[in-house]
């Protein structure tokens, strides 16, 4: 059980979101060729989602091993994650769900109502589009992030 109404091994809700080069992206579309990682983070230039989202750069070469893609989800708008991505060399797809805001991050029930944010939240879809593994709150800093991105290799 990942939430109230989200079950592991039950269905992914699905979405479209823009990326940072402004172009949709559709979860289903990944079913039956990858399993998708999608990693819900607070802020576009905080410290500790820069760090976090750097790991994953630096460590993509994993997860694509494993045909698996890797989605990052904020609610900023598309322009501010483009400058994100470009400042920090992020070459995986970084998604806006900045309107309606948190529509995304609610469904999958990790929207801060009171800060107007996703909370650091993983999720693992796997090729059926089914949720088959999930973590909330995750403090990625030093050899946390490392822990996390290798339990994230494992799953995939």
């Amino acid at each position: 059980m990942t939430g109230a109404g989200l079950e592991l091994g039950g269905p992914a809700p699905d979405f479209t979101l823009r990326d940072q080069f402004g172009q949709d992206v559709t979860l289903s579309s990944f079913a039956g060729r990858k399993a998708v990682v999608i990693l819900f983070y607070p802020y576009a230039f905080s410290g500790v989602c820069t760090g976090e989202l750097a790991g994953v750069r630096d460590r993509l070469d994993e997860f694509l091993t494993f045909d698996t893609e890797v989605l990052a989800i904020s609610c900023d708008p598309v322009y501010s994650l483009r400058a994100f991505a470009d400042a920090e060399g992020l070459n995986f797809p970084l998604l806006s769900d900045f309107w309606p805001h948190g529509e995304v991050s609610s469904r999958y029930e990790v929207f801060d109502e009171v800060k107007g944010r996703p909370r650091r939240s993983s999720y693992v879809v796997d090729l059926d589009g089914n949720l088959r593994w999930a973590v909330h709150n995750a403090n990625p800093e030093g050899r946390d992030l490392d822990e996390h991105l290798v339990q994230l290799g494992k799953v995939v």
